[in-house]
């Protein structure tokens, strides 16, 4: 068996991509929120930068994802934002979100941001442990908000 790699994602790689990120949506009970296809995101990682992601690798098969984006706190600074932490289901519990984790907070110290931040849902449990094992900080008092509509 071939070692796990962890390295930046590449054009070739979208497909999977897309295919994880419905693989989770199915888990977060949305299969049909999925907006982005292929070549959306094709445009928008590679020709307009607004995302990079990061894959984990064995075998010439994706089976996981970090996808994140750059924000700015008017209080501490650049920051990464970690969109999606994604491990294919079959592949789960074999050390690839650690890796992947691993590599976000290396991203992170290299790139000298004041924090790196996501967020979970409060019902993934098995998640939750996840990033409590990295000493995530996961606060209760902040909300959502969104507009959707611009109609």
């Amino acid at each position: 068996m071939n070692e796990i790699v962890i390295r930046n994602g590449s054009e070739s790689d979208l497909k999977a991509v897309h295919d994880l990120i419905i693989e989770l949506a199915i888990y977060e009970k949305a299969p049909n929120e999925v907006e982005t296809t292929v070549e959306s995101m094709r445009e928008d990682a590679f020709s307009s930068k607004l995302f990079s992601f990061i894959v984990a690798e064995q075998n010439n098969e994706i089976m996981g994802l970090a996808l994140y984006y750059y924000r700015y706190s008017t209080w501490k600074g650049k920051c990464l934002f970690l969109e999606d932490l994604v491990v294919s289901e079959e592949h789960r519990r074999k050390g690839i979100g650690s890796l992947l984790m691993d590599e976000m907070i290396a991203i992170s110290k290299k790139e000298k941001v004041s924090r790196l931040m996501w967020q979970v849902l409060d019902w993934n449990q098995p998640a939750i442990d996840f990033y409590k094992k990295y000493d995530a900080i996961i606060e209760p008092e902040w909300l959502n908000c969104k507009i959707i509509d611009f109609s």
